[in-house]
């Protein structure tokens, strides 16, 4: 009796059952917790990349966050449990101030949602709020929550009005975002047109400008900017403010004036947790409503008149925009298939009517909010006029007031007007100058931080690259002398030869640590960029497979110095000769071809050999590589470790050189993205710019390539671009036709 919970009389044994309850109350402090870190962590990105409009990235309406919210505010819902102390009443009331907390900080993230799920999205939110009012309001019925009523009505109204303000926010963001995007597209045309010189050949300065068009555009249509500027935005974040301080004023006025209250006796079943709970869900909304607070001030300085044009006029209205999408929806014919006429017609009459209603709850939601922008704005502009006051008596100071001004002046001077590449939709004409003059200095923030990261490694390697002799390495690392292990041969992509040059090279025994070292860096430096490289000019994905392969490759020999399953460091004291070593290295390669083929025979008979599996890639691409090496010192019973290693080091630098000559190409063509990334893709496209740009200065020094910018972007291109003999990486040229070595610092010589 006593294992199903009934104690010696019969009678059930509630205690038992109440036992785990504290443990539920640390389930909702760990949740509460976990918002708290979400929001925090929007916040701190929104400062670090001065976006004071804090788009939401970790802490947006989606299924995980709605989840740890129904957790988060449980003890809301809870309609049975006593709570009779102070905290435990509290706690109900953090609740529902973290609810309208979380909705008001996420709300710039309805911008980056399609349509689906904006509508899923917000159905969730909807039933999750409307449950939570309602087990609220049975719960000041039934005595549950028996302090602070004023306090959870005012609370239960703003998260009403939250989510009638996100929830018709919501109808106006695919219109915005379709409008935008038609917008973009002809103002990135226009930008095109406008450069004079094909985009290869533009000057580190001229692309600066160039990327601050495609910035200025990418930012202001930002989805999550536009949102975020918009005035329901404003109000939902004076709403949220007022949360906070509701909770403030609860707390304040419990501790401060006790006598004023008269609690319960006794104890909740949640016991010490409460406590916790009240502390994580207090520290939640206090770092959830800065964000909001600041929308909601950077909105009025926005548009404070005192600030603007004094003769501006504030006007009523509603901006198309916010109703077209209802609109548009009663003017389409129902899609439900009713045969009475009648009834199809009193469908078609209760649609409309609703739609009316949707309508006018829009026309007021928006009216709303800008009534209360103007009355912030009222109470605000003796803030802010003060605010102007002080600035200008601290510039005003002697030595302070010509040189602030004129430098200003003369850096405002040197921009370009990029006013016509803002964005804007109706209404937002007195923002436009505002937003250009508040970007005007976002690349060159860029373009700083990436110069800062210059790939210093990469720059020494390519220094020892052949680019004034057209980067021969490209030509000279895979031999056509070299009989193919199939009849079909794959094709060439770019990163492959590099980190199979490099697992040679590591392989080499008598080469010191440091070089090594040198040499690994360097590599993986280069093929960052090569891998951005093939990303975009790879649009067929024909070389998909081997750019897996060489990624599974350079994982093993960046990390473990393995070659596949081959341990390169134990090849090396093993092999009496390097000789030995490129031999061993061909037999191996040729065994893994043979075995992996027959495995994938016949998945490999359907495929292209470019689609070959990735083992079987790397495999042929060691195998002609080191049977190249082979050929072009079999003139030698004995080779010279540190002089192959300097000739792999050469070939690799070229390699990298001539794929790098693609990253002016790359830079612009990068811009191309779908509107959620495409901010973020300009912001790294000028990052890039700055990290490349001693690269880019190093490469300029290479005589004209003969080749089109499609044919630059592939290496078998560049393999076929002359039609020199092959040539040794790593044997000096002589006076005759015999191959002999010497110590001069020509590493190459033409085989005859």
């Amino acid at each position: 009796m006593g294992k199903l919970g009934c104690g010696v009389d019969g009678n059930l044994n509630e205690a038992k059952f109440s036992e785990p309850m504290p443990w539920i109350g640390l389930y909702i402090a760990a949740a509460s917790l976990a918002c708290a870190i979400a929001m925090a962590a929007d916040l701190i990105r929104g400062f670090r990349q001065q976006k004071f409009w804090f788009p939401s990235k970790y802490f947006s309406i989606n299924a995980t966050s709605l989840t740890i919210i129904a957790v988060a505010v449980k003890l809301s819902v809870d309609l049975n449990t006593a709570m009779p102390r102070r905290v435990d009443q509290l706690a109900k009331l953090s609740s529902g101030a973290l609810l309208s907390t979380v909705m008001g900080n996420s709300m710039p993230s309805l911008g980056a949602m399609n349509n689906t799920d904006l509508c899923t999205n917000m159905i969730a939110l909807g039933i999750l709020l409307i449950t939570v009012i309602v087990n609220i309001g049975i719960q000041l019925g039934t005595g549950v929550i028996y302090l602070y009523w004023k306090e959870q009505a005012f609370m239960m109204f703003l998260m009403l009005i939250l989510l009638v303000i996100l929830s018709f926010s919501a109808l106006a963001v695919p219109i915005n975002n379709k409008f935008l995007q038609y917008k973009y597209n002809k103002k990135y045309e226009m930008a095109l047109k406008e450069d004079p010189n094909e985009t290869s050949k533009r000057e580190a300065k001229d692309l600066n400008e160039d990327l601050m068009k495609f910035w200025m555009m990418a930012h202001t249509c930002s989805p999550q900017f536009v949102v975020g500027r918009s005035v329901t935005c404003m109000a939902s974040g004076a709403f949220c403010l007022l949360g906070a301080m509701t909770l403030a004023e609860a707390m304040l006025r419990s501790y401060l004036m006790p006598w004023s209250f008269r609690f319960c006796t006794g104890e909740s079943e949640y016991k010490w947790s409460t406590v916790l709970v009240l502390i994580t869900q207090t520290i939640a909304v206090g770092v959830g409503t800065i964000a909001p607070a600041i929308r909601w001030f950077i909105a009025l300085d926005f548009r404070c008149p005192t600030r603007r044009d004094k003769s501006s006029k504030r006007k009523l209205t509603v901006e198309r925009y916010w109703i077209q999408l209802l609109v548009e929806m009663k003017e389409c014919p129902l899609t439900i298939h009713i045969q009475d006429p009648f009834c199809r017609k009193l469908a078609h009459y209760v649609k409309s009517k609703l739609l009316d209603i949707c309508i006018g709850m829009q026309t007021g939601i928006v009216l709303g909010s800008k009534v209360i922008q103007f009355i912030s704005i009222y109470f605000m502009i003796w803030v802010l006029s003060l605010a102007d006051i002080c600035n200008k008596l601290r510039t005003m100071k002697p030595g302070n007031s010509i040189p602030s001004g004129s430098g200003s002046e003369s850096r405002s001077s040197t921009k370009p007007d990029l006013s016509r590449f803002v964005l804007h939709l109706e209404g937002e004409e007195e923002l436009v100058e505002l937003m250009m003059k508040k970007n005007f200095d976002a690349t060159d923030h860029w373009l700083r931080r990436g110069k800062r990261k210059q790939p210093k490694h990469l720059l020494e390697l390519l220094e020892k690259s052949t680019f004034a002799e057209g980067f021969k390495g490209v030509k000279e690392f895979d031999s056509d002398l070299v009989l193919s292990l199939d009849c079909d041969e794959p094709p060439n992509c770019w990163a492959l030869p590099v980190v199979t040059l490099t697992a040679i090279a590591v392989a080499l025994p008598n080469v010191s640590g440091g070089l090594m070292k040198q040499l690994v860096l360097s590599v993986h430096e280069g093929l960052m960029y090569v891998r951005l490289i093939e990303d975009n000019l790879d649009a067929k994905g024909e070389l998909t497979n081997l750019r897996k392969a060489a990624n599974v490759v350079w994982l093993g020999v960046d990390l473990y110095s393995k070659w596949l399953d081959v341990d390169l460091r134990k090849l090396s004291v093993q092999a009496e000769s390097t000789k030995e070593i490129l031999e061993k290295l061909s037999d191996v390669a040729k065994t893994r071809f043979v075995e992996c083929k027959t495995i994938f025979m016949n998945q490999c008979l359907k495929e292209r050999p470019s689609k070959w599996p990735i083992k079987v890639l790397a495999a042929n691409s060691m195998y002609r590589i080191s049977q190249t090496l082979l050929q072009n010192c079999d003139s030698r019973n004995e080779m010279d470790d540190e002089r192959l290693f300097e000739a792999l080091t050469v070939m690799i630098s070229d390699i990298l050189g001539a794929c790098l000559t693609n990253l002016q190409r790359v830079i612009f063509h990068c811009l191309s993205r779908a509107v959620i990334e495409r901010e973020y893709c300009v912001r790294k496209t000028v990052h890039i710019l700055g990290e490349t740009e001693k690269i880019r200065k190093l490469l300029d020094q290479q005589p004209v390539s003969t080749l089109d910018p499609d044919q630059m972007a592939c290496i078998d291109e560049w393999r076929s671009l002359n039609d020199l003999k092959i040539s040794s990486p790593f044997i000096p040229s002589s006076a005759n036709s015999e191959t002999v070595f010497s110590t001069s610092s020509d590493l190459y010589l033409t085989m005859e």
